[in-house]
């Protein structure tokens, strides 16, 4: 009897071919970041004009956020301890393409409800820009109270601060605390993430100090209650504009920067290969007539 041949198998041996870039290649390559250095240059220099028009308008708009912080810092007024609901406001805009602009924001609001909700208080957010929304609609939605699409295509203005607030006392959640989070422009290339109180008119009316002020009654407290809302999310917006046109500018001069750095590398990929080119045609041409 014949003996079984063993069956031999053949298996499949899968890899990686990498070969060299055609000149065709590394010119469509050139060509699109050539093109794509034109587009952040031109956005480099709108957002240089529109930061230097947000600049020169933040310098009155922060005397709106100073007047309505004063009074609760002349009265030293503080929630009490034993109030759970506290309202989160961040400040951010519907475009992105500025660096962490946004996502320092959305970080800071994280961790104030983290730490909110693990001493057991009720924590709402209001989002003020469609990117902050993305960033925390995911893993806090359950947070959200309200979101605030269409910042950020125009210098905010008193009535977008207004619009927002009134949608806030409209809404019928009556907090006991707040914070606004925001960021504060401190310069060209530099700002920082800050965050401001707000309070409820009942923590208002019921701080101790509010007795050195004479002929306060309900009406006159509320109306200055919610024209100081007003203003702080004014100046909020304000800040947070400024910020991010300066964190815009910054960013586009880096890619701007980056694109002329490949640029030059792909310049040089491009002459070695059509150097390499010529010299295998003139190979060929001399080993032909050679063997003629």
């Amino acid at each position: 009897m014949f003996a079984r041949a063993s069956a031999v198998v053949f298996l499949p041996q899968c890899g990686q071919v990498r070969n060299m870039a055609t000149l065709k290649d590394i010119t469509i390559r050139l060509k699109a970041v050539k093109n794509i250095q034109k587009i952040t240059k031109s956005m480099k220099m709108v957002a240089a004009a529109k930061y230097a028009r947000a600049e020169k308008a933040l310098k009155p708009a922060r005397v709106y956020g100073t007047g309505a912080l004063s009074l609760y810092e002349k009265a030293d007024i503080k929630a009490p301890e034993d109030k759970n609901k506290h309202l989160l406001i961040g400040v951010s805009s519907d475009r992105g393409l500025c660096g962490a602009i946004h996502s320092s924001v959305a970080k800071a609001i994280k961790s104030e409800i983290a730490k909110l909700a693990g001493a057991g208080k009720e924590v709402m957010v209001v989002n003020i820009g469609d990117k902050l929304r993305g960033l925390l609609y995911r893993t806090h939605g359950n947070h959200i109270l309200i979101n605030c699409k269409e910042v950020g295509r125009k210098p905010p203005t008193f009535t977008d601060a207004s619009v927002i607030a009134t949608e806030l006392l409209d809404s019928g959640y009556e907090f006991d605390q707040g914070t606004i989070i925001y960021n504060r422009f401190r310069s060209v290339i530099s700002y920082k993430t800050d965050e401001k109180p707000l309070y409820s008119m009942d923590t208002v009316a019921n701080s101790e100090n509010m007795g050195v002020y004479d002929d306060i009654d309900a009406d006159v407290l509320r109306n200055y209650q919610e024209f100081a809302l007003v203003n702080i999310i004014y100046y909020g917006l304000k800040e947070s504009a400024t910020s991010e046109q300066s964190a815009r500018m910054t960013a586009m001069d880096s890619a701007s920067k980056n694109a002329s750095e490949m640029i030059d590398k792909l310049t040089l990929t491009f002459n070695r290969t059509r150097q390499a080119v010529i010299t295998k045609e003139l190979i060929e041409i001399i080993s032909g007539a050679a063997a003629l």
